[in-house]
C-alpha cells in the first residue's frame, strides 16, 4: 500500500485492462492517530485486495465514487469483512447509512470530507475534497484520470453534465497545486491544470465531431429520435481513427454523448 499523503494511502487492484489502465485504485484515508479509517472504492471482488484493505485498520466508513463494477464489485464482500457502512450517491451502494448528498461534509477518521456531485462519466459520479486541516487532496474517481481522458459511459453519461462538473472543479476555492487522487493512473500533481486541459480537450473533440458531420453530409435527427448505429459508427471512425480497437466501444460511447450534446444545444 503506497503512502500518498500523511492521511491517504493507495492500494491498486490487480485488474489491468484497456479501461482500468494498470488497475483500479482504492484509497484508505485517516489522519495520523485517528483510530478509524475511511475506504474509498473497495474495487473489484478480488479477495487478496479486499483483505489488504480490511487489514489497514478499523474501517469506519466506505465511500463509493460511482457505480462501475471495477470500483464496487467487491463492496458487499468488503462490508462483510469490516462491518462498515457504505455510502454512494446511489442508494444501491448505500448500506447502514443513507446515500451521499451533494455538498455534504463528513467529519470522520480525523478528516473533513466534502462531497461534490460531478456527473458526466456516470450520473452518480462524485469527487471528494479531503483535508486534515493542513493539506488537501481531491479524490476524483473516474471524473479525472491520472492518464488519458474519461469515457462518457452509456447509458447515463452526459457531456453537458460533464462540462458542468469540470467547471465546478475549476471553481473550487483550493490552494495552488492541489493533487488529485484518481481511480486509475498516477497521482495528478496539479488537479486544476489537468481539469483545464480536459475542458480544452472536450472542446476540440466537439469541433472534430462537427467537422465529421459536415464531411459526412449528415444532419442530426431530432432529439426524440434514436441516433442510428451507422451514424455512430461513421463519426467514431472519423474522430477516433487513431485509437486501439480495444477502446473503440468506449470511444463510441463518448461519440454518442457528444452527438446528444450537439443536438441538444445547436439545433
Amino acid at each position: 500500500m503506497d503512502l500518498i499523503t500523511p492521511f491517504a494511502r493507495m492500494l491498486r487492484a490487480d485488474n489491468p485492462g484497456p479501461m482500468t489502465l494498470d488497475g483500479t485504485r482504492s484509497y484508505v484515508l485517516g489522519a495520523p492517530g485517528a483510530p478509524g479509517r475511511v475506504v474509498v472504492d473497495p474495487g473489484p471482488d478480488l479477495a487478496p485486495h479486499l483483505a489488504a484493505l480490511a487489514d489497514a485498520g478499523p474501517v469506519d466508513l466506505v465511500l463509493v465514487t460511482h457505480r462501475h463494477a471495477d470500483h464496487t464489485g467487491g463492496l458487499a464482500r468488503f462490508r462483510e469483512l469490516t462491518g462498515a457502512p457504505s455510502r454512494g450517491i446511489s442508494a444501491e451502494f448505500s448500506a447502514g447509512a443513507g446515500p451521499l448528498v451533494d455538498d455534504e461534509v463528513l467529519e470522520v477518521a480525523g478528516l473533513r470530507i466534502e462531497v461534490l456531485a460531478t456527473p458526466g462519466h456516470t450520473a452518480d459520479s462524485v469527487c471528494l475534497v479531503v483535508s486534515d486541516g493542513t493539506s488537501t487532496v481531491v479524490l476524483t474517481g473516474d471524473t479525472v484520470l491520472g492518464r488519458g481522458t474519461t469515457v462518457l459511459a452509456e447509458p447515463d453519461g452526459s457531456l453537458r453534465d460533464y462540462l458542468a462538473s469540470l467547471d465546478r472543479l475549476s471553481a473550487l476555492d483550493l490552494p495552488d497545486l492541489v493533487p488529485g487522487l484518481p481511480g486509475h493512473g498516477p497521482v495528478i500533481p496539479d488537479l486544476r491544470a489537468v481539469v483545464h486541459a480536459y475542458r480544452e480537450h472536450r472542446t476540440e473533440r466537439l469541433d472534430q465531431v462537427r467537422s465529421a458531420l459536415t464531411a459526412l453530409g449528415v444532419t442530426l435527427p431530432d432529439a426524440a429520435a434514436p441516433l442510428p448505429d451507422p451514424l455512430l459508427d461513421a463519426v467514431t471512425g472519423a474522430v477516433y481513427a487513431d485509437v486501439e480497437a480495444s477502446v473503440l466501444p468506449a470511444a463510441r460511447s463518448s461519440v454518442r454523448a457528444q452527438l446528444e450534446y450537439l443536438r441538444g444545444t445547436e439545433r
